[in-house]
């Protein structure tokens, strides 16, 4: 049996982008349906960090933080290699501090300047080196959800973290026992849980109530227009009929093997997403004639397989980020050769993954390595192993530099030789190869006790035992899927809106293009455009 229901607006999705888009439309008077594919709310934004790069922020003003939107636009523009629409970049930019400050008010969020963390390309023109443009969410109490407590995902690791208490964050990932034993008791959880938390909160305020193990099939196409979304729950078929938009937030399609093969500009094995992004969305709005922009393109991050690690029912991909920033470590390939600064920015690292060997016709630096000796393990610990404490099993390691080759497939007599390369470089105080250390970004990742100095990312590799931990080419989420116009409206093929369909988040074509500005780089732009895509919508409708 077939059963109906009629909404004004219908938002596919609850991830930052569609929570957002829902809470607009709602607070402007719409009916709104929110459904959710999973058991649980909230996307890949419940396990992210929750970071929100918003540049011209209200916060800069009480900090004596400088920053302009001329400043905001060209920073943008020198990482997009001419391929961001302008438009879009100026509206996130436009309406980025409106964004914020809009959240606190209609809902419990309070926002904080992230201390002092660069933008991801601080000498790019427009870059700012001291920070202030990325804002972190702070704590939420989940007792506060009622019956919807245990029903938002959440990170197995770091669900009680803020990020100022993670690596990304300057942390150590580690809290003390009384302090994590107070989150536990008060249900207190930071990173993207606190992001979208209050969201959450305040939708449910309203009586907007999300369906879970809602799997939309296809769009409902009447006379042109988008009139609603077809869709199983829990076993039944629905037709969901939308009097004024649907709006698409259903996240990438980096779990899609067959789409990642014919999309991406290259390979990617280890997404860090939850696993129900499948490209849904993106198949759906393809289906509707949409136009596709940015479709080779990710949010890329070298990542990591911890064997038996699992979450949300499938293998756990882990974005390495700490470890690789670390003195006493560097990244190989299977020639032993480094290729890239480790220390740089997950996504713009990403990148050297897909370098091609014209002659063998395969990819220069997979499979990679990360290479660290152990002065490096019994000083920070490694892949959730605490400082001190015994490096897990399931790490190769041996007493010199050519066994451990030997036993991992990489070349003995380049390890070797980049090892000593690199000792050489840690010595005369640069890497005169790859530049690691010169950025201030790389000065502010690795050893805290160093940050803004060399000190904190560059040092040697001599103290037995040796590590390799493999590397793969991994994601946080796809950027590419159908464009949109600054309202979020799906474009077609002749850059005309659909009417009464809209896309926002990771299964639209990313408002900045490749772009990544800094910390919450890929989060500010999504809030911004689904607060944008929730108005248009609760105003649309067939007569307009």
């Amino acid at each position: 049996m077939e059963l109906t229901v009629e909404k004004d607006v219908v938002v596919l999705g609850t991830g930052a982008a569609g929570l957002t888009a829902a809470l607009s439309a709602a607070l402007a008077g719409a009916d709104v349906g929110l459904y959710e594919k999973a058991d649980l709310l909230g996307g890949s934004s419940a396990i992210s960090g929750g970071v929100t790069w918003v540049p011209q922020n209200h916060l800069q003003d009480a900090a004596g933080i400088a920053d302009n939107r001329e400043d905001a636009i060209n920073y943008l523009e020198s990482l997009s290699l001419g391929r961001m629409d302008p438009v879009l970049a100026q509206t996130f930019v436009d309406n980025g501090r409106a964004t914020v400050e809009w959240l606190e008010e209609v809902t419990e969020l309070r926002f904080t300047l992230l201390p002092n963390y660069p933008d991801y390309h601080p000498e790019n023109p427009g870059g700012k080196p001291n920070g202030g443009r990325s804002l972190d969410p702070g704590l939420f109490s989940y007792a506060s959800l009622g019956p919807w407590q245990e029903k938002v995902g959440r990170s197995k690791r770091g669900a009680h973290l803020k990020i100022t208490d993670t690596t990304l964050g300057g942390g150590a990932g580690f809290l003390e026992p009384e302090e994590l034993q107070r989150r536990v008791d008060n249900d207190l959880r930071g990173c993207g849980s606190a992001l979208i938390g209050p969201i959450i909160k305040a939708l449910l305020d309203l009586g907007v109530e999300p369906v879970l193990g809602a799997t939309a099939t296809d769009l409902i196409v009447e006379n042109g227009r988008v009139t609603g979304v077809r869709m199983v729950v829990n076993g039944t078929e629905h037709s969901v009929y939308a009097r004024n938009g649907v709006i698409l937030a259903t996240g990438g399609f980096e779990w899609n093997n067959e789409l990642v093969n014919e999309f991406l500009r290259g390979p990617m094995t280890a997404p860090t997403s939850v696993p129900t992004n499948t490209g849904d969305g993106l198949l759906m709005a393809m289906r509707a004639g949409a136009r596709l922009g940015n479709m080779g393109q990710a949010w890329w991050v070298p990542a990591v397989k911890i064997p038996g690690d699992v979450a949300f029912g499938a293998e756990r991909s882990n974005l390495v980020n700490r470890e690789r920033t670390l003195p006493g470590s560097i990244m190989v390939n299977k020639y032993g050769r480094r290729f890239t600064n480790e220390a740089t920015n997950y996504n713009a690292l990403g990148g050297a993954f897909h370098q091609m060997d014209p002659m063998s016709f395969g990819y220069t630096n997979l499979p990679a390595w990360l290479i660290f000796d152990g002065r490096n393990a019994e000083r920070y610990g490694s892949f959730g192993t605490p400082a001190g404490e015994p490096i897990a099993e399931w790490i190769p390691r041996a007493h010199s530099l050519r066994s451990l080759a030997e036993q991992v497939g990489i070349d003995p007599d380049g390890l070797e030789a980049s090892v000593e390369r690199w000792n050489g470089c840690v010595d005369s105080d640069s890497d005169t190869d790859f530049g690691r250390g010169d950025s201030a970004y790389d000065r502010w990742s690795g050893d805290g006790e160093y940050r803004y100095t060399k000190a904190s990312t560059l040092g040697r590799i001599d103290e037995a035992p040796f590590y390799a931990v493999p590397i793969e080419s991994g994601t946080l989420g796809t950027s590419g899927g159908p464009r949109t116009d600054t309202t979020g409206r799906v474009l077609d093929t002749h850059s005309r809106p659909i009417p009464g369909l809209y896309a926002v988040g990771n299964v639209a074509a990313a408002p900045t293009a490749m772009a990544y500005g800094g910390a919450g780089g890929t989060l500010g732009p999504i809030l911004v455009f689904g607060r944008l895509a929730g108005l248009s919508a609760a105003t649309d409708n067939a007569t307009n």
